[in-house]
């Protein structure tokens, strides 16, 4: 059996899911699915629309399940 990180990554954001935690309401797929994607694996791509949307609807997962950080900026050398 395939084991999958729940752990994804653009430049600016990581997105992690707990499924444990998930009461799948289906509202990140409804209304972003253009990101969370329930027939495809990976199911979340970040590069499916801006970061700023993401967020949002990050903020609006009823179970908690979906939770994001701001990844660190690498400084020039």
């Amino acid at each position: 059996m395939e084991d999958y990180k729940n752990e994804f990554s653009n430049n600016e954001i990581t997105v992690t899911y707990e499924p444990v935690l998930c009461i799948h309401a289906e509202k990140c797929a409804m209304e972003l699915s253009e990101v969370f994607r329930t027939s495809i694996i990976p199911w979340i791509n970040l590069d499916g629309t801006e970061t700023t949307s993401i967020i949002n609807q990050i903020k609006r997962c009823p179970s908690g399940a979906l939770k994001y950080r701001k990844n660190l900026k690498k400084q020039a050398s």
